[in-house]
């Protein structure tokens, strides 16, 4: 079981992470980060109206499901987003550089540090 910062620091030991964020989906603020390099403000606002846009997308399509992540890929980085299953509203966000990850490896770490979170 992890906390909120050593959960957060774990996500920065992943080959290529440039920011890590721990968001409240329900205010979009940040409850943790760190890294550098991308607002993590801005970016977990805006994180939090495509976490929103998916689930009202799910309830119009009558899916029955849950998002395990979503990934968006841009040139040179890759952001994933988390919702942690435990704690409903919060989601894990980071920004690896595209370059220096392996997504594959990088998505295991999020889904394994998001079920260690406590609170």
């Amino acid at each position: 079981m992890a906390n909120l910062n050593d959960s957060i620091n774990e996500l920065m030991t992943v080959d290529g992470s440039v920011a890590a964020s721990l968001v409240d989906g329900n205010s979009g603020m940040m409850l943790g980060q760190a890294g550098n390099g991308i607002d993590l403000e801005v970016a977990a606002a805006g994180n939090t109206e495509v976490v929103r846009s998916k689930m009202k997308t799910m309830k119009a399509l009558n899916l029955t499901d849950e998002i395990e992540d979503i990934l968006i890929t841009l040139g040179k980085q890759y952001h994933i987003i988390r919702p942690v299953s435990s704690k409903p509203g919060l989601f894990f966000y980071l920004v690896l550089d595209r370059n220096r990850s392996n997504l594959a490896l990088a998505r295991r770490k999020v889904q394994d540090v998001e079920g260690e979170l406590t609170m």
